[in-house]
Formats: structure tokens, C-alpha cells, sequence
């Protein structure tokens, strides 16, 4: 019977299993730290679920952020062509060359990556690869910097598969009209198709987190869905709209962008667009928002 290409084959090494993690967790004498987020994952079916979404194949390549002692890691060197993993703690460096032994394939890169020059790494590790995905449990205190990072930078990537904290996907999915919609969604909307793949319940994990967690998919887009003319003008706008909820458009625009003086302004500008003034920014789709700011920048807005 053949094998699905993304399906997860459990072998003796593998450490994604709540007695091995803990055997090399006392083996190696290691205490985790909160402050770098490190919460194992103990599940072979949550992995199975993860490593499938990314679609790796022998001619693409993963790149993975903080593998800890390597579970995922592992599952990736199966069906990938060329693994790196970036992990900033210096003391899982050992665990990982031992777990990632059968993999020639995968290397581990020490550092930080908010500080790692990716552009750098790409041409020095994913040269020839036909694509390379990000696949990751992500720290929950840096999830949202670290996807900006990887989505700004303008990588050469098809797919950003992450675990995260489940609010945070939520908010990442969001539609508009609802009330997880907001800047980050739209910031994440507008590089990527994004797709909640499962929710992931805190007892997969050693030691437990304190939330629930979700694994999302996002898919890169080879362009926006919308047009504008300067994104981060473009940006700045939708943070404006999201300032306080609770308040109008029509109040936050103004209290950015025009002066007590000429606020009848910015109401004359909204209906010439076809935005009601008193709706609130979760209300607007990324359309709206692009048609808003170009009307803003051309009115001399900044």
C-alpha cells in the first residue's frame, strides 16, 4: 500500500511522544524557559495535521522557527528536500544535532530570527528548491512580529503553516463585520489566503500554555487583492480606522488626519466614495479601505 506524500510515518526516533520528550527533557538536565515560549508538542496526529498542510515534497524546502528539541523538525526532513531550523537557545543545539542525526538534509541555524538576515539565508540554504514554506509552533509573545517579518520581507515563499495561539488565528481569518476583524487581519489578508487548519487543545503540549491553540495556514499571494498606490500609507489608514472600536470611521479618521478646521471635509470626502462616515472600521472590506486610502492620499493626506 503506498504512503500519501504528506503523511506523518512514525519511527523509534521520533520525539514527539510524552515519555520521550520527558526522558530527554531529564537526560539533558533541561528546564524550559516561559520567556522564550517553549511548550512541546507531544501529538503525532496534531504534527500529522501540521506537516500535511505545508504540501512538502522532495523538491521543496522548510524552514522552521524554534524546533526545541525537534519534533516537528523531524516530520518536515521526511518529506521535505532541504529543512533549516532557526532556534535562539543555545542549549537545544546538542538535543537537536543528536535528534536530527538520521537527516543530512537539515541543519539548525543558532540566532534570533527577528535579527536573522532571511534574504541571506534563503540564498545560502534554499538555493535551487522549487519553493520553501515556513512551518513552526510559534512563541506566542512574538507570533505576530515574526509573520510581519516573514510577509514584509517579501520572501520567496508559497506557504506560512503556524502554530499559534488560537485568538490570534482567529483574528488573523477574520472576516469583515466580525468582531475578531482588524488591522491584522487585513495586514495578513493582503499578503496571504488565510485558512485555520485545526484547533490544537494545551494538553499536547510539555508544559502546558495557559490558551488553546490553533494551527493556521497561510497562503502567499503572488500579489495583493487589491491595488494602492503606497502600501504604507495604505497601512497607516487601516490602523487609523481601528484606533478605538468603538468609535466611527469618521471619528478616527479625523482625529489622524485632518484638523478641528476642516473636519466637514473628511465627511464630503467619505460620501464622494461611497463610505458611510458612521460606520466603524470592522465594517469596511480591504476594497474599501484601499478606495479610502487612495481618496485620502489624493486629498493630500499623510
Amino acid at each position: 500500500m503506498s504512503i500519501p506524500r504528506n503523511e506523518v510515518i512514525v519511527t523509534a526516533e521520533d520525539v514527539a511522544t510524552p515519555s520521550k520528550t520527558k526522558q530527554i527533557l531529564k537526560q539533558h538536565d533541561l528546564v524550559l524557559k516561559k520567556s522564550l515560549g517553549q511548550n512541546f508538542l507531544i501529538d503525532q496526529n496534531i504534527l500529522s495535521k501540521i506537516v500535511s498542510a505545508a504540501e512538502l515534497d522532495k523538491s521543496r524546502g522548510a524552514l522552521e522557527i524554534g524546533p526545541g528539541i525537534g519534533a516537528l523538525t523531524q516530520q518536515l526532513a521526511k518529506l521535505a528536500g532541504r529543512v533549516v531550523a532557526v532556534e535562539i537557545d543555545q542549549r537545544l543545539l546538542p538535543i537537536l544535532g543528536e535528534t536530527l542525526s538520521p537527516y543530512p538534509h537539515a541543519s539548525v541555524v543558532h540566532g534570533d530570527i527577528l535579527k536573522t538576515d532571511l534574504p541571506a539565508l534563503f540564498r545560502q540554504h534554499f538555493e535551487g528548491v522549487d519553493g520553501v514554506s515556513v512551518v513552526a509552533n510559534l512563541p506566542y509573545y512574538i507570533t505576530t512580529p515574526i509573520i510581519m517579518k516573514l510577509l514584509e520581507e517579501k520572501l520567496p515563499l508559497e506557504n506560512i503553516v503556524v502554530m499559534i495561539q488560537k485568538e490570534v488565528a482567529d483574528r488573523m481569518a477574520a472576516r469583515p463585520g466580525t468582531k475578531d476583524y482588524g488591522s491584522l487581519s487585513i495586514a495578513v489578508q493582503f499578503y496571504c489566503e488565510a485558512e485555520l487548519v485545526t484547533i490544537v487543545p494545551r494538553t499536547v503540549f510539555v508544559p502546558q500554555p495557559n490558551v488553546d491553540s490553533a494551527v493556521i495556514r497561510l497562503r502567499v499571494r503572488k500579489t495583493p487583492p487589491v491595488d494602492v498606490e503606497d502600501a504604507d500609507f495604505f497601512f497607516a489608514v487601516v490602523q487609523s480606522a481601528f484606533v478605538q472600536r468603538r468609535k466611527t470611521l469618521y471619528n478616527n479618521l479625523a482625529a489622524r488626519f485632518f484638523s478641528k478646521e476642516n473636519k466637514a471635509e473628511l465627511e464630503a470626502l467619505l460620501h464622494g466614495i461611497d463610505i458611510d462616515p458612521s460606520r466603524r472600521g470592522e465594517t469596511l472590506s480591504m476594497g474599501e479601505f484601499a478606495r479610502l486610502s487612495t481618496a485620502l492620499r489624493a486629498h493630500g493626506c499623510k
